[in-house]
């Protein structure tokens, strides 16, 4: 949790001018601080052991180098702040992020003004995925096959139960999702509160989270069944 407004991020990429540029870009918000300009992983590593740093920009792909070592390296080392991945385009490795425990996807064809909102919602504990690595992990996740150990959720989704969770991983609304499914709000409402149930998760946002990572087993069930609160504010995917 940050102590005040300002928001401590170092930079991981090993793209000199791409970093150069985004390190003036963001030093010129009154709010966030950049605290390093790192090329390899063992730099930020050390940047990390020495100084207080809320959220650590990374280039997953590293050139000789792995992102999923960097993250997995730095929680062992007692980094408990957050990742945002900055990605060239949405691909496989976005999911070995989340699952990692990275905060958010963030594509660099977007615009400038779309990052610092990102950084600041992930640094403030919110998640950041783009729509298209949403709509990419989508369908993986949705049809992945029920873990067959009796972990995680308590049986496979129903029908109606992956139906809203498509809405939810979409970014919509609960009126949005009942629109699309012909059921009223406070059905989807209920819906949303079995997921959470199964999920043993409190909010959309964790939720998301939960069935992004694929840890707990969220899958549809075979299609034999008849054709902080839950508000959608908590949910900070972007569609």
């Amino acid at each position: 949790m940050r102590q005040d407004n300002q928001i401590r991020v170092v930079l991981l990429d090993d793209h000199g001018l791409f970093r150069a540029i985004l390190a003036r870009f963001l030093a010129s918000e009154p709010d966030v601080e950049i605290v390093s300009e790192c090329d390899t992983s063992s730099e930020a590593l050390e940047t990390l052991s020495g100084s207080i740093v809320d959220v650590v920009l990374l280039d997953f792909d590293l050139g000789s180098e792995r992102g999923s070592d960097f993250i997995t390296a730095a929680r062992k080392a007692g980094y408990r702040g957050h990742f945002l991945i900055v990605a060239s385009a949405p691909d496989v490795n976005s999911a070995v992020g989340l699952k990692l425990g990275a905060s958010g996807v963030f594509l660099k064809s977007e615009a400038p003004d779309r990052l610092l909102r990102a950084i600041r919602l992930v640094a403030d504990g919110d998640i950041w995925v783009d729509h298209r690595v949403i709509q990419m992990l989508a369908d993986q996740v949705v049809t992945r096959e029920p873990q067959s150990n009796g972990a995680g959720l308590n049986g496979a989704l129903e029908e109606r139960e992956h139906q809203v969770l498509r809405g939810i991983l979409a970014g919509l609304t609960n009126k949005k999702i009942g629109d699309t499914l012909g059921l009223t709000e406070s059905s989807v409402k209920n819906v949303v509160q079995r997921l959470f149930g199964k999920a043993g998760v409190k909010k959309r946002s964790q939720l998301v989270r939960v069935a992004l990572e694929g840890s707990r087993g969220l899958s549809p069930a075979t299609r034999n069944t008849d054709n902080r609160k839950n508000n959608p504010s908590d949910l900070k995917v972007i569609a």
